[in-house]
């Protein structure tokens, strides 16, 4: 690991499937200027049905992979990882690095900031079962808004739906409407939801069709990237081992023909992906 301290590389992006594209997206668009690889652990999703031992398992070797492909940040743009994987290697394996290493979640930046957003002082939580048993939103926006009153509901179907390309379906319309009835039946002060799910995003217009128009409805990828933009201001010695030549780079777990076929839904524009054995 050493070998890479003082030279500097991309930024790396890691997702347990295609969901971190619209993150990356986002970021992208933002910071164009930066050296990027994207790597998704697509053969061994989903991980919001596995256990903690495993997901923390699982993402530690996939950081310890960005990191040898000589990445000194890497963004976990996974609800999942983040929740159940990113406060142990923050405080226990990331010290067998140097200091310019460090790994960051998506779902602080969104605590930071979601009280501001609600007038209420109520705010729905959308994500997978595993961020749902997690409580990392509702541990974290205590620490920054101990006065909001938050309320979860899991989505299981909503991953297969997207990943299935059955999202735009009228069959899907059952799953989305159920998943929010279910949501706004806990308050009706709701006036702000987080999707805090990757993939969400992509259910954006059928969610909006279905909640009061006063409802907020909040997509972590700007969030996430602007926090990311604000954290390089303020960390120099880290943002100098950023590589910035504009390349972009993705390699999955999973058979690149097959990676490449559904990130193009995630990311909106093609993508050439490369192979990785873990």
């Amino acid at each position: 690991m050493l070998k890479y301290e003082s030279i500097p590389g991309p930024v790396g992006i890691f997702d347990s499937g295609y969901g971190g594209l619209t993150v990356f997206k986002e970021i992208a668009a933002l910071l164009p200027q930066y050296d990027y690889i994207y790597f998704g652990d697509n053969a061994r999703a989903p991980y919001g049905i596995r256990s903690f031992d495993t997901i923390y398992k699982y993402t530690l070797e996939c950081v310890r992979h960005l990191f040898d492909q000589g990445c000194h940040l890497v963004i976990l743009a996974c609800n999942t990882a983040s929740a159940k994987a990113l406060r142990t290697i923050q405080q226990h394996d990331l010290k067998a690095f140097p200091a310019s290493y460090n790994v960051l979640g998506v779902i602080r930046p969104t605590t930071e900031i979601i009280g501001n957003l609600t007038s209420t002082g109520h705010v729905g939580i959308m994500a997978t079962t595993g961020t749902v048993q997690s409580q990392s939103y509702v541990v974290e926006i205590e620490k920054f808004f101990p006065d909001v009153h938050v309320f979860q509901q899991a989505c299981p179907m909503w991953v297969p739906l997207i990943e299935n390309n059955e999202h735009t379906s009228a069959g899907a319309d059952f799953f989305v409407k159920k998943y929010i009835d279910a949501l706004l039946a806990q308050s009706d002060k709701i006036d702000t939801i987080v999707l805090g799910c990757t993939h969400y995003p992509l259910l954006l217009d059928k969610i909006r069709e279905m909640v009061p128009p006063s409802i907020k409805l909040v997509s972590q990828g700007e969030i996430v990237a602007d926090r990311l933009a604000d954290y390089l201001r303020r960390h120099p010695e880290i943002e100098t081992m950023c590589r910035k030549t504009g390349q972009y780079r993705f390699f999955t777990t999973e058979t690149p023909e097959v990676f490449d076929e559904k990130a193009q839904l995630f990311y909106g524009k093609a993508v050439r992906s490369a192979h990785f054995e873990l």
